[in-house]
């Protein structure tokens, strides 16, 4: 985790608009803090190397922003920072050419032993594509997928919509400041709240009040391509943001995915180029798993949501099985007293590892 105070000044530079993440990585590795890039001279500032014009504008700007008013502004909005030294920072992302060197995240990243998946495509949907994004969808959110995607209209919102409805993970990458003013499209913001209530998060490298530019949008989708193993277009017109996408994955060395349409259809036009590009065609879910050779995601995470995460858990643990176990039983065989086996049974079965059946009778969760 950065320094409380350094985080301050990371926000605050962020401000700025002409420092983007490779200027920000620059200021990072030259300066012992953030704080002393904050505060530093035309000449360090050039030292460090920054362009003259952008130094200029970047004292000026630094009149009329508040690092502490800046901070206090996220914590009323419940949004967290995270930057590229941060422990937490999502690793696959960090392998990419030019990551984000600050995230703003309201709600909980999926962790990197998960499986991300993104999910794009055309605003413009159609009734083939709305039928083929929620069954993909929901096929890979039961194959323990977390969806990535842009809250866009159209096939991004339903990707995220069929995620949150399953029980599922999900994270929106916004070409927008992230705080509820902000959110774009304006439509989608009940959704972006339901994304971040049922477990996932709403993401941007863009600080709070950042409005949606259309040049905003394609440094976005490396983020949203950056944070998958794959990226999947189900529908996207010849010249559209999803392929931008796309290219930003074969780039990152990452798979790229593709739903073959009619050739009638002007939004099956971009999938269909990209498979003669070399992209796989997929018609079901399996050709996802197979080429990530993760035919056994779903087994791999259900497993581990079985293992015990303390001692106390796995004495409860090794006492159940898919046969009905009475809890009294399991105080008996654990050791522990009834108060401890209640609480730690009603953590278990939160995280899917038990199951109640009523009576007191509990099996594993698997």
């Amino acid at each position: 985790m950065d320094n409380l105070n350094d985080l301050k000044y990371w926000v605050a530079i962020s401000r700025y608009p002409k420092i983007g993440a490779i200027r920000l990585v620059k200021l990072f590795n030259y300066f012992h803090s953030m704080e002393e890039a904050w505060r530093a001279s035309f000449s360090e500032l050039r030292r460090a190397g920054l362009d003259e014009n952008i130094i200029n504008d970047f004292l000026g700007q630094k009149m009329i922003v508040n690092p502490e008013a800046e901070w206090e502004r996220l914590v009323k909005e419940n949004i967290n920072v995270l930057t590229i030294n941060d422990q937490s920072y999502p690793k696959l992302l960090k392998e990419i050419w030019n990551p984000p060197a600050i995230l703003y995240v309201k709600g909980v990243l999926p962790p990197d032993d998960e499986f991300n998946l993104a999910v794009v495509g055309t605003r413009k949907i159609s009734t083939y594509g709305r039928q083929l994004t929620s069954l993909l969808t929901g096929e890979l959110v039961q194959n323990g997928f977390n969806i990535i995607s842009g809250l866009a209209l159209g096939v991004d919102a339903l990707a995220h919509e069929t995620t949150v409805r399953l029980g599922g993970k999900t994270v929106a990458v916004l070409g927008s400041g992230i705080n509820d003013e902000s959110i774009y499209p304006t439509g989608n913001r009940f959704l972006a709240s339901e994304i971040i209530k049922t477990g996932g998060a709403v993401i941007s490298e863009y600080p709070l009040g950042t409005v949606a530019m259309p040049g905003n949008f394609p440094l976005r989708n490396r983020i949203i391509s950056g944070l998958s193993l794959g990226t999947l277009v189900v529908e996207a017109a010849e010249e559209s943001g999803a392929l931008i996408t796309a290219q930003c994955a074969l780039e990152q060395n990452r798979e790229v995915f593709a739903v073959p349409g009619s050739i009638f259809n002007p939004t099956s036009a971009g999938p269909n180029k990209l498979i003669k590009m070399g992209a796989k065609a997929v018609t079901a879910v399996n050709d996802i798993l197979e080429t990530l050779n993760l035919a056994q995601a779903a087994d791999f995470i259900q497993n581990k949501k079985t293992l015990p995460s303390s001692p106390e858990e796995e004495k409860i643990l090794v006492n159940l099985s898919q046969e009905p176990t009475h809890v009294d039983k399991l105080i008996a065989t654990s050791g522990l007293d009834a108060a401890k086996v209640g609480a730690i049974l009603t953590l278990m079965e939160m995280k899917g590892m038990v199951k109640n059946l009523g009576g007191m009778n509990y099996i594993i969760g698997k």
